[in-house]
Order: C-alpha cells, then structure tokens, then sequence
C-alpha cells in the first residue's frame, strides 16, 4: 500500500520492494517469500508479516521471508515487523530502523553511521554487531550483542555461550559497549566478568557465575544454576520456550520494585503477533452452487 491508499498485488517479495515509494507498506500473509540478494531496501518502507511463529491462530501460518533484509542509503524510518528472517538484517548508513517482533538469524550494522536502531521483542539467533551505534535493544532472545555505543540494552535474555580463542574470550554475551545502559537483563551463561564494558549504568541483571566489579546491583547466580532453575518452562532457548520467571525472580526481586528479564518494561509478546488482521479460518468449496457462485467463507481476527 502506497501513501497515497492506492494498493497493488505483487507475485513477489522482490517486485514489491522493488516497485515501492517511499512511505509504502508491505503486508504479507503467511507463507514463505524469497528476496534475492541483490534486492535493498532504498526508500522509506514498512515490511509487515502476522507472526514469525508458526502457531498462532493464523490460519496460513508464520510469515517466512528466505534471504537477508539489506536496508541501504535512502532506507531511513523503515521497519520490519512479523516475520521470520532466515538470513541477517542488515543496516547500512541510515537512521531510524525498527525490527519488532521478528526472528532474525542476526542483526548486522555495516556502518557506523546508522543511528536510532530499534530491535524490541525479536529472537535473534546468532552474534549481532551494531557497528557502535546507539541502538535501543529490549526484551529481546539474543545470543549476543556487541560493538554498541550511546545504547540502551534493557529487559533482554542472553543465550550465547561459546569459546573465541583467536579474540581471548570465553562465554561472553556482550562485549565492546561504551556509554550505554544495561539494566534488567539475564546472562545465565556470564563468566569472568564483562568485556570490554566502558562507562555504562549498569544495575539489577541476573548474572551467572562471575560478576562485575561496576555492578553493585546485581544478582549473581550460584554455580550450576541452569536455565530450568530460572524460567517456568525453558526449551533449549526457542520460541517453544516460557521465558516468564518462576517466582523467585519476579516483580519486587529488582531493588526498585521492577520486573528483571524480558516481560519487564514495555513486555513480551510470546506469539510475535503483528497489529494487522490476520486470517483465522477460510473454506472455499470445490465447485460452484446452481446458480453458479462459489461459496467462500473466511474469519479474520485481529489484535
């Protein structure tokens, strides 16, 4: 849909961004969409799926786009919502990019240039680099985060837990943030410390073994706690998992009454529903009445 109201049908992803002017919005239904890589978003656009998940009541299931989302030059005040990324998002020089309710293999700044990033609510798979910009980064599953500067990271879940020789660290869940603001976060797999942590407000996260000198607020988890010991009902860190907190963990446990982890602050949506109608029933008949109609019936529901 243009700015302008007037709609059009595209056979693909790739034609519809393509064809778009700035200010546009991409509604797609469930189902699975390819984007090729030579296709970037260069204007102002809005890329709207129902869910990443699978298992809402959408009837036509999870919005799959296969491929990566570039957002280029000329792409400021652009977002994607509702979907699941099978490749990274990736954000050039551009101000303004808001990723909600997505899952996203990671999010990739290329330059540092970008400002006003938001990533709220995502599962985000793999290692992100903000390219030390000065991200707004809540309630979000993800498995790391570095290179952020000028940021906010609250009410998030760190998954990652890996060994990088050639950089000197093990189990690091963020590391080179400079100027930024970590509250409210769980890093279960945390050990030795921060990296690489400068001049941040750093107050009420739930961290594993380990602590951080800089941070006298903090719950510090003893040794063997797992996952299981922290959430209602933990899967291995998907969407399949409950990341609500058993009781110990919950409203009050923070010194100033606030909930820690990611259904605190703004909240968590665990179905990643889209705020756009979606299809909850259809039923078409195979063939025509006597009269020669065909009788479709469809339910729609939204938010």
């Amino acid at each position: 849909m243009s700015p302008s109201n007037e709609t059009a049908i595209y056979q693909t992803l790739d034609e519809a961004i393509n064809n778009a002017t700035d200010g546009s919005v991409i509604y797609l239904p469930g189902g699975g969409f390819t984007i090729s890589d030579n296709t970037k978003i260069t204007h102002r656009l809005t890329i709207m799926g129902v869910s990443h998940r699978g298992d809402t009541d959408n009837a036509d299931g999870a919005t799959i786009i296969s491929g990566k989302l570039q957002f280029d030059r000329g792409s400021s005040g652009s977002a994607v919502i509702g979907a699941y990324i099978s490749g990274n998002v990736e954000i050039d020089s551009v101000q303004n990019i808001t990723v909600r309710k997505c899952n996203a293999y990671s999010i990739q700044v290329l330059n540092s240039g970008a400002t006003g990033l938001v990533v709220n609510q995502c599962y985000l798979r793999e290692d992100c680099n903000f390219g030390n910009c000065n991200a707004r980064i809540e309630n979000n599953i993800i498995d790391m985060a570095m290179h952020l500067e000028g940021a906010i990271i609250r009410h998030n879940v760190f998954t990652g837990y890996r060994y990088a020789a050639d950089m000197g660290w093990s189990t690091r869940q963020i590391a080179y943030i400079y100027s930024s603001t970590i509250e409210d976060n769980f890093f279960l797999a945390w050990n030795h410390g921060a990296a690489w942590i400068e001049n941040c407000v750093i107050s009420r996260n739930c961290i594993g073994t380990g602590s951080w000198s800089s941070d006298t607020d903090s719950y510090v988890l003893d040794e063997g706690v797992t996952w299981d010991d922290v959430f209602k009902k933990h899967k291995g860190c998907t969407t399949s998992s409950d990341y609500d907190l058993k009781d110990k963990w919950g409203k009050g446990e923070a010194s100033d009454g606030s909930d820690i982890g990611i259904f605190g602050g703004s909240g968590f949506d665990p179905k990643a529903l889209a705020p756009i109608p979606r299809i909850v029933s259809k039923k078409v008949d195979e063939q025509t009445d006597g009269t020669g109609r065909l009788h479709i019936e469809v339910t729609v529901k939204s938010n």
